[in-house]
């Protein structure tokens, strides 16, 4: 079974996302423009997302921006 989806955080890497719509709300304040909408992201990274966090939590910038090959593995949860 898979942890629960915190979405604050990368779903690759389990750092802070940086993700300005989450921050919105979690905060009520009107959202502003995300980073990611400007971020191509390569297919074969969003392949690497766990299915459970797909449309739940974003990828941070460094993630979005790397390689699959060159990207760190987030903690497992124990």
């Amino acid at each position: 079974m898979s942890p629960a989806v915190d979405p604050r955080y990368c779903p690759l890497c389990g750092q802070p996302n940086q993700c300005a719509m989450e921050l919105a709300r979690s905060t009520n304040l009107p959202p502003a423009p995300c980073w990611c909408l400007q971020q191509p992201i390569a297919p074969e990274t969003l392949a690497q997302i766990d299915p459970a966090a797909l449309d739940r939590a974003c990828l941070c910038p460094r993630c979005a921006a790397l390689p699959a090959s060159s990207r760190r593995q987030p903690p497992s949860a124990s």
